[in-house]
């Protein structure tokens, strides 16, 4: 079985950093796309950042310029460096994986259970 565990979440003044992480564990063959994404009440789970298939970031315009998604492979883990926070940031950031995991047909989406972000004005 396959799980991923963000950690990082806190409590944060505006203008303030926050550094996520997120570790899948289990019978993991590789991975493909990894990636954040937040949810705040009453709206959408949006993507904040995202490695692609092909290894290029995505990253929407709200968050450019202020948060840096990276990887470790070798660890299975990814992290999302949030830097000059903003009250809108504030949402649960949950981590998202593409996992081929052993004696599974095929790639499967995972997704962590979230770590809360709280941004201070």
């Amino acid at each position: 079985q396959v799980r991923l565990v963000e950690s990082g979440g806190a409590l944060v003044q505006a203008g303030g950093s926050l550094r996520l992480s997120c570790a899948a564990s289990g019978n993991i063959l590789t991975i493909n796309a990894m990636g954040w994404y937040r949810q705040t009440p009453g709206k959408q789970r949006e993507l904040v950042a995202a490695f692609t298939n092909g290894g290029s970031t995505n990253y929407p315009d709200s968050v450019k310029g202020r948060f840096t998604i990276s990887r470790d492979n070798a660890k299975n883990t990814v992290f999302l460096q949030m830097n000059n926070l903003k009250p809108e940031d504030t949402g649960v950031y949950y981590c998202y994986a593409e996992i081929l995991g052993l004696g599974t047909p095929g790639f499967r989406d995972c997704w962590g259970q979230g770590t809360q972000v709280t941004v201070s004005s």
